[in-house]
């Protein structure tokens, strides 16, 4: 049995425990299967947490997400939290775990499994096995900078304004993530930003050619503006790779790219900070794209693919497990090529099952693709 790994598991709300309740049926066929051990604790978050504590997020959790080597995340939110002050709401507890543990680096792949590629809106052929990976910039940018805000002017109107402030340390370490990604994928880097007509986007893209030239040898890489972009990702998205943007092209691009796959509900993400200068360690948030779906939880029908996809992601990303994570991605292919659905991605000819149904296929496939 290899060491452990600390991974804090934090359900949430909605249709999080029910998901990631699943996702620990794959932890458990790991130490069995593959005799990797991991050391989970589990905590609460968002509404679970304000029910129990009264807040979205205590400082011992907080403390026990510093502390472990990657946090799984399910979802937060629902009908019975929206009376609740701004500060409380339990959204708040997932954004200040993203910004203690400095996690500036937002990982959204766009992936079509085979089986899954007739759900797109664009042709198959167009988005049949796409992989592609877009990375944004989580902590500055126009959602954070100052100055901002809503000010009455003397002739009666009203102006609002916000400011998309970049520093070039900034841009030097998504960039680096962005190259240290692509090594590890089929070695492209596109990156995104609107250089001819904002400030910001002119020196995104000369700090981003200067790290290219130092630091990306053996890369392909590109700069593209984010309204061409958009346009590339709906006429031919597999020519991107990694693509790497500011906080709020990405927000844009990254729903953009999710939609091409046809199934939003299926896709992970991943929240990464900076590298420790001594161990190479990152701190890391795992979690599904989709949210709490409080109108099916407690049911058994909701999809445990997209919080299985990454558990897979903590594993390529945070433990060094691309083999294993490569197994249950394979598995999850095999089983939607069966034709098993659940009901979010239920169509016409295909076999309908519940949450652990679609799970309990999934480590039978693990079990023979291992």
């Amino acid at each position: 049995m290899t060491p452990n790994r600390k991974l804090l598991v934090l359900p949430g709300d909605g249709i999080g425990p029910e998901v990631v309740g699943q996702v620990l049926r794959a932890v458990d066929w790991l130490a069995r299967r593959r005799l990797v051990s991991f050391d989970v604790t589990e905590g609460l978050a968002g509404g679970a947490s304000w029910d129990k504590h009264g807040t979205p997020l205590t400082d011992e959790t907080l403390a026990d997400a510093l502390a472990a080597d990657a946090v799984l995340f399910g979802s937060v939110g629902g009908p019975a939290y929206d009376q609740l002050p701004f500060e409380q709401k339990p959204e708040r507890g997932l954004l200040r775990l993203r910004k203690e543990m400095d996690l500036f680096a937002n990982l959204r792949p766009a992936m079509v499994f085979g089986p899954m590629a007739d759900s797109s809106s664009l042709k198959s052929e167009l988005v049949s096995g796409l992989d592609i990976l877009i990375l944004r910039e989580l902590t500055g940018g126009i959602y954070f900078a100052e100055p901002r805000g809503i000010e009455d002017l003397p002739d009666g109107t009203r102006k609002g304004y916000d400011t998309n402030l970049y520093t070039t340390p900034e841009i030097e370490r998504i960039g680096r993530v962005a190259i240290d990604l692509a090594r590890r994928r089929r070695g492209k880097v596109t990156s995104v930003e609107k250089a001819n007509v904002m400030m910001s986007g002119v020196l995104w893209r000369e700090t981003m050619q200067q790290l290219f030239e130092a630091e990306a040898d053996g890369l392909e890489t590109e700069h593209m503006y984010a309204d061409n972009c958009a346009m590339q990702l709906v006429r031919y998205p597999g020519q991107f790779d990694v693509i790497v943007t500011d906080n709020l092209f990405g927000d844009m691009l990254s729903d953009c790219a999710a939609m091409l796959t046809g199934s939003l509900g299926m896709l992970p993400s991943a929240s990464l900070g900076a590298a420790d200068p001594v161990t190479g360690t990152r701190h890391a948030l795992y979690e599904p794209v989709h949210g709490s779906a409080p109108d099916i939880a407690g049911q058994g029908i909701a999809n445990p693919i997209a919080e299985l996809l990454s558990f897979s992601m903590a594993l390529r990303y945070s433990f060094d497990m691309g083999e294993d994570a490569d197994l249950i991605d394979a598995a999850i292919d095999r089983v939607l090529a069966s034709g098993l659905r659940t009901r979010d991605i239920m169509s016409e000819g295909k076999t309908a099952v519940s949450t652990e149904g679609m799970m309990d296929a999934i480590l039978h496939e693990l079990d023979t693709v291992s």
